[in-house]
């Protein structure tokens, strides 16, 4: 929420500067994100008045006009459409500085022009740049333009917490300034505009625990092309919006103000009536941002007899908009409960000022005196005459007054001081919670009724929070809790899961933190068979399930680097996941993954290295690093994941529990993705990986070790892990290390057939192996590797 602190002063003054009011708004949970100027930096601009205004000699679309600027006149040539004899408007003579220029004296086609006639963009006080800014007739000429229009002023903006919907808007703001010093607030007065025309367009609501209350009135004849006060475009503009037509621009002051958002439609584009109504299968609507959307049933609508006309509490449609050809506005100011607008703009990608306000709750009080409010402006600025407000309830939905106890005893346990009866009464009469103090079971306790615009008071802990807020948390005194703090008990069977991260780390890996909710395209993409869970009430499409993997996120994270010229990437994450959709709670079936993605060089650009890209193996290191944590035994097997590459991929076994697996990305994945550069991902359960093995502790052996190197000829689609699993089952303890050192394929080998270089590293516990051992171990080697594979050597 931004808004002019002289605005907000106009409402309440307090005895306190900028810095002392930001203080007071951070204390007491409205946290102040920044403050600054509004002005936005010229110099040497002053009111000026066209006394005259004739055609350029030598051009048709300038005028050469003659300017008073209270001290005298100079000549200016100008070319915007609205200029003419009479205007104000701001004159920027030679020497002024403009936002990004100065203002020289030039010669404009054979015209002196000793200055310049300047419109909103070019004074950065806004975006039109069609035309001059007009100026009231009463600014005084030679007035400096920043004190004619009171820049010397600061822009506050709030970065509010959700349950404060009621700080949405300046009256808002001013009401919680006004408690925080015990000052009094002056309101604008909202005086009822009398009708003066009998037309109403009829309503309906058919949709009344979604729309207890719309307010509707008839104006005809606003001129929507007249342009908005100065005063009123300056308002919008401190506050983060911009000017856009007077129609707009009036119930755009009017949400920022009172914080009741409205909507205009243009009357003569509805067709017999307005009916507030839930969405029908099949429907769809053109929205005001020009997007077409498909809508769900569960979507509040604002509909004619011919259909939606806009989405309840988010946007209007394209059909019903206020344009520069419209002369009669229908004029809408309704109450919409939060829970039927509560992640609708989210599910469209449609968030708008007016959803974040009901969303959050609007006080249901105050659509009258927003309507007097807007249509009284609207009639000021753009003339127009008004039927009579028409009111449409459903009684039966309309929010309740809310009753919460305080206990005494419980304040003071959880404030851990006593504040004074006094003081509590205080507190909730300057709040407006209408407080009655009465003796209960435990004691003394008041009974606190929560006004209307107060939407997020609904329990004792409510109470307790508003109580040291207003009293102030910093004279509540500190006091040192004594508690036993026991040592944390380490497990002996485990290890932290943070060596995971640390292993990782080492190797060169960065880790990302990604959305739990990931886009169901790429969960179809990534896991074909996978049912995730669904979000109900999703931010966007692209995050409308819960994630089965870390690698839908760490892929989105791999594109965002990949997109910024980072073409050396390796990342990792380690959290949960939420594989199946059972129907049960989704934290039910966590699970907690690790998981890793690398792309691109296999070292950092160096002189001294070669530019050779990452492959299967250094993916392997890692992934061994990672199985080394727990120190766990482990086996490696072909993969059957159709994510991954069919001859680039494997799957790690625990036992007879697959952990996990790794591997290159299957070409087809890579090419939906767009990716050209080969992609590697593992992805392992991280509770698997550390459980830690039993410690077992030998000693150091006394006796040598002896290696003998075989090159065995086997089928191709023989692994080697296959060969290593044969070998160590034959030989047991004596084999110290299996040692894989050559793979070849070629000349003097059948192309169905390829050679591998195994080396075997013997080790006795109790003797040294003789010549004959050794032989006959490596007998017994090849005698196995015929049997269960057809091996011979090479």
């Amino acid at each position: 929420m931004k808004f002019s602190e002289r605005w907000l002063r106009e409402w309440v003054d307090p005895a306190v500067d900028t810095d002392g009011l930001c203080d007071q708004l951070t204390g007491a949970g409205l946290e102040v994100d920044g403050v600054s100027p509004a002005h936005p930096g010229f110099e040497g601009v002053v009111v000026g008045q066209v006394l005259q205004s004739e055609s350029h000699p030598a051009a048709e679309h300038l005028r050469v006009c003659t300017v008073d600027h209270g001290a005298g006149t100079v000549a200016v040539v100008c070319g915007a459409p609205n200029v003419r004899t009479g205007v104000k408007a701001p004159l920027a003579r030679t020497g002024a500085r403009l936002p990004g220029t100065a203002v020289a004296r030039r010669e404009i086609q054979g015209v002196v022009s000793d200055g310049m006639l300047c419109s909103a963009a070019e004074l950065d006080l806004g975006d039109d740049g069609d035309g001059i800014l007009e100026l009231p007739d009463a600014f005084a000429l030679g007035e400096e333009l920043g004190r004619a229009l009171g820049l010397a002023d600061r822009c506050i903006e709030l970065d509010l917490t959700p349950n404060r919907g009621d700080c949405l808007s300046l009256r808002g703001i001013a009401r919680e300034v006004g408690v925080l010093n015990d000052t009094a607030v002056r309101a604008p007065e909202c005086p009822a505009v009398a009708p003066t025309l009998d037309d109403v367009f009829p309503v309906e609501i058919d949709a009344g625990e979604g729309c207890p209350r719309y307010l509707s009135r008839v104006i005809r004849g606003v001129d929507v092309r007249r342009p908005t006060p100065v005063w009123l475009r300056e308002r919008l503009r401190r506050s983060g919006l911009r000017s856009i037509d007077p129609v707009v621009d009036v119930t755009n002051y009017v949400l920022l103000e009172l914080g009741q958002p409205m909507h205009a439609f243009d009357l003569d584009s509805l067709q017999n009536r307005v009916v507030v109504r839930w969405a029908r299968p099949g429907e769809s609507l053109e929205m005001l941002d020009g997007r077409e959307v498909a809508l769900e049933p569960d979507t509040l609508l604002i509909t004619d007899d011919r259909g939606p006309v806009g989405m309840a509490g988010v946007m209007g449609g394209a059909n019903s908009a206020v344009g520069p050809g419209t002369r009669n506005i229908f004029m809408e100011c309704a109450y919409f409960a939060p829970d039927a607008i509560h992640g609708t703009a989210r599910g469209y990608g449609l968030q708008t000022d007016a959803s974040q306000r009901y969303e959050r709750g609007v006080d249901p009080t105050l659509q009258e005196a927003a309507m007097e409010r807007a249509i009284a402006l609207l009639i000021e600025v753009a003339g127009g005459e008004a039927g009579p407000v028409v009111v449409t309830e459903s009684r039966a939905h309309l929010p309740e007054g809310r009753t919460v106890r305080l206990r005494r005893r419980r304040l003071d346990l959880l404030v851990g001081e006593v504040v004074p009866d006094r003081d509590v009464d205080r507190i909730f009469e300057r709040l407006e919670f209408a407080p009655r103090r009465e003796d209960g079971e435990d004691g003394p306790e008041w009974r606190v009724t929560a006004p209307a615009h107060r939407f997020d008071i609904a329990i004792e802990e409510d109470l307790v929070e508003e109580v040291c807020r207003i009293y102030g948390y910093n004279r509540i005194g500190q006091d040192d809790p004594a508690a036993a703090l026991p040592l944390r008990r380490i497990p002996r069977d485990v290890v932290p899961q943070s060596r995971l991260a640390d292993a990782l780390v080492a190797a060169g890996y960065r880790e990302a933190i990604t959305y739990s909710f990931v886009e169901p395209a790429l969960v179809e993409l990534l896991a074909p068979d996978a049912a995730p869970v669904r979000i109900a009430n999703p931010m966007s499409v692209e995050q409308s399930v819960m994630r089965t993997s870390l690698l839908p996120g760490l892929l989105g994270a791999l594109r965002t680097n990949l997109a910024r010229q980072q073409n050396r990437v390796r990342l990792f994450e380690l959290g949960q996941c939420f594989p199946e959709a059972t129907g049960a709670a989704p934290e039910a079936s966590m699970v907690l993954r690790v998981g890793g993605i690398a792309c691109g060089p296999r070292y950092a650009e160096s002189w001294a290295t070669v530019a050779e890209g990452i492959d299967f193996h250094d993916v392997k290191g890692d992934v061994e690093l990672l199985l080394d944590v727990g120190g766990l035994e482990y086996r490696i097997a072909r993969s059957s994941d159709r994510a991954l590459h069919p001859g680039q991929s494997a799957a790690v076994f625990l036992g007879d529990r697959e952990a996990g697996r790794f591997g290159r990305l299957h070409p087809e994945v890579e090419s939906v993705l767009d990716l050209e550069l080969p992609v590697f991902a593992f992805e392992f359960d991280a509770d698997a990986l550390v459980a830690r093995r039993a410690r077992e502790h030998r000693p150091v052996p006394r006796f040598p070790r002896v290696r003998r190197d075989l090159a065995i000829v086997v089928d191709r689609a023989v692994s080697a892990g296959e060969v290593e699993s044969a070998v160590r089952q034959v030989l047991g303890d004596i084999l110290n290390t299996f040692t894989l050192f050559d793979v070849y394929q070629g000349k003097s080998i059948d192309s169905n057939e390829k050679s591998l270089g195994v080396g075997l590293t013997l080790q006795h516990p109790s003797r040294t192996l003789a010549e004959d051992d050794i032989t006959r171990y490596v007998d017994m080697t090849l005698r196995r590797l015929k049997t269960d594979f057809g091996a011979r050597l090479r």
